[in-house]
């Protein structure tokens, strides 16, 4: 049975509500991470490249889903500055001391990860990538990948 996307669902994680949509969006781009991980083991290089839409998606999983359900508060104080330049989309995560992270309009940033979406995706993950980071490197660990 085919359940509408905007079904509750019980949440696998302690913040947050779930529906059947956000479940499905998260398995997917869990799914790709795991392909890049398969992927990485073979003795030629991986040759997935996710399209721009998609790793766009995924990007904007990881910052406005994944990461105030799971993240640990923040250390430090800052803005991060996330752009896919191949689609034109932007975040900016603010980073407050002893908060979980956000995306939100913010203050000029402090570090910058910029790139086409597949490799700002990837960079998010923790994942080999062509992404460009600028700045205050040391603020991303309050967004590395669970």
């Amino acid at each position: 049975m085919t359940r509408p996307p905007t079904t509750p669902v019980k949440s696998p994680f302690p913040r947050g509500e779930m529906t059947v949509g956000d479940w499905v969006r998260r398995l997917a781009h869990e799914t790709a991470i795991h392909r890049l991980d398969a992927e990485s083991t073979l003795p030629q290089t991986p040759v997935t490249r996710f399209s721009p839409e998609f790793a766009t998606d995924g990007v904007d999983e990881y910052l406005t889903f994944l990461t105030p359900n799971r993240a640990a508060a923040s250390t430090a104080d800052g803005v991060v500055h996330v752009a896919a330049t191949d689609t034109g989309r932007t975040w900016s995560v603010s980073l407050v001391a002893g908060a979980i992270p956000r995306v939100e309009a913010a203050a000029a940033p402090d570090v910058r990860i910029e790139g086409a979406a597949d490799d700002v995706y990837r960079a998010l993950w923790g994942r080999p990538h062509d992404a460009t980071v600028t700045g205050s490197s040391g603020l991303l660990d309050a967004l590395a990948a669970p």
